[in-house]
């Protein structure tokens, strides 16, 4: 979600938009029950109303549900201000598997929150129709993109290790379901990128795994080309920027048929979806590397900035701060 959200912001940048951000580490904060690596704002209403009222925005954009997100929220619901919201992570399905709350409590407390908004964005068909049948509406698309200029094929000799190797990038956390990747019979290796909550108790449980840490920008794309299979054990995501950052690198795909897997790689003969995610490793090595790299390309970073400010677009700027940015010469801004 965070390179999402920077990449959107650079492009919008770079289109002639201003853009103000805010983020927890503009607040005060403490760490996230079960998730310290998540901080949480405390009590960020009055900078958050400060800082919106200095920026005059012509569009407000609620990217999360958490403190940050309900003050925006009540902020603009108290003005009569518009406002878009998107619907990125499966948080009651993280709930419930990491204290067991149902689902569908969740699910009712996150569909009040988006109700309001002008437009719900999702990344997929697949999300909107889960999302619909627990009574959200306004639902407008908003796909991703990924570059294919630092993603791309690269000589595999990086990861010097017994092939075939198995990459898992992402949050090593109970939600991303990687113990059912760790748990797969590999005749090869298998590596991990990324830190979380588990990280030392799987290490621990699983020590024949390489357990690389955090990698990004080059580093992070080596890892990804010097892979033979990218496996992806989520069942909770909403799209999965690493299918394709995988797929760009050559590397075929194996996961689960569930959503961010079914729209990403449907059908495509990039890799393999299986309920035994021991079978679509397995498969999925078969995979034309060129064929991967094909779909990747389908999908642009200027594509997604488009379709968001699509969404966006129907705002008038009069319903926001009159005599503001836009009716100053200056380009609208995005907070």
């Amino acid at each position: 979600m965070v390179r999402t959200l920077t990449t959107l912001q650079k492009h919008l940048i770079a289109t002639g938009y201003e853009t103000i951000t805010i983020t927890p580490d503009q607040f005060r904060s403490v760490p996230c029950p079960t998730y310290p690596e998540i901080r949480l704002a405390l009590m960020p209403s009055r900078r958050m109303a400060r800082t919106i009222e200095g920026s005059r925005p012509c569009v407000v954009h609620i990217a999360t549900e958490g403190p940050l997100g309900l003050a925006a929220r009540r902020y603009c619901m108290k003005r009569g201000i518009p406002f878009t919201t998107a619907f990125h992570t499966k948080f009651p399905e993280y709930v419930n598997a990491r204290l067991g709350v149902p689902a569908n409590w969740t699910y009712k407390i996150m569909r009040r929150f988006h109700a309001p908004a002008h437009a719900v964005m999702v990344a997929t068909q697949t999300v909107e129709n889960e999302l619909v049948a627990h009574g959200f509406a306004n639902i407008k698309r908003w796909s991703r993109g990924v570059d294919t200029d630092l993603f791309r094929p690269r000589d595999k000799s990086f990861l010097d290790l017994p092939r075939p190797i198995a990459l898992y990038v992402g949050r090593v956390a109970v939600e991303k379901n990687i113990e059912a990747f760790l748990a797969v019979e590999h005749p090869g290796s298998k590596v991990v990128v990324g830190d979380g909550p588990q990280l030392k108790e799987l290490s621990r449980k699983y020590p024949a795994v390489h357990f690389v840490g955090v990698k990004e920008g080059e580093e992070l794309a080596k890892h990804f080309a010097a892979a033979d299979v990218f496996v992806f054990p989520s069942l909770t995501d909403t799209f999965g920027l690493v299918l394709l950052e995988a797929l760009a690198c050559g590397v075929p795909v194996a996961a689960y048929p569930v959503a961010g897997p079914l729209d990403v790689i449907g059908e495509a003969p990039v890799g393999c979806l299986n309920a035994d995610l021991a079978v679509a490793v397995k498969k999925a090595l078969d995979a034309s590397p060129e064929a991967c790299r094909a779909h990747a390309e389908r999908y642009s970073w200027e594509a997604s900035a488009q379709q968001f400010l699509e969404n966006i677009a129907p705002f008038p700027p009069e319903r926001f701060f009159p005599g503001g940015s836009s009716q100053s010469g200056m380009e609208p801004a995005a907070a």
